[in-house]
């Protein structure tokens, strides 16, 4: 089997992407899984599938389409080749609600402050 190289990885973040994922239709599943494939596999992801978000602080957005359905999936980078995914959402104006842009840097914020305090556990204990 010819094993495709990655250069990034996409994981999940406690059940923030899951809860969203598990409520899709099986076609939109599968091209979410598609675009994850993508952003892995590919060395320069188009903007059409991952999109920094202006004035997010760091936060991007996987964007799906499928059929005529829209569905963003905000996301973050951790130690540069991580991709870590906080919430999704279909979007339905042209506008992304801030609501979601504020849940997903909630998200970010507290995926952050639980690498720390493991991290610092972590050194405290090594001595």
């Amino acid at each position: 089997m010819d094993k495709k190289q990655k250069f990034r990885t996409v994981i999940t973040y406690k059940d923030y992407f899951e809860n969203f994922f598990v409520k899709q239709r099986q076609k939109v599943r599968d091209k979410i899984i598609w675009t994850f494939d993508l952003i892995e596999e590919v060395e320069r992801i188009p903007e059409t599938y991952l999109k920094h978000i202006d004035g997010a602080d760091g936060l991007f957005e996987i964007r799906v389409q499928s059929a005529s359905d829209i569905f963003r999936i905000f996301c973050f980078f951790d130690e540069g080749r991580l991709i870590v995914l906080a919430n999704g959402f279909q979007k339905k104006t042209q506008k992304t609600p801030k609501k979601e842009i504020e849940k997903a840097l909630k998200i970010r914020k507290e995926y952050e402050t639980e690498l720390r305090s493991n991290h610092d556990y972590k050194q405290k204990n090594k001595n």
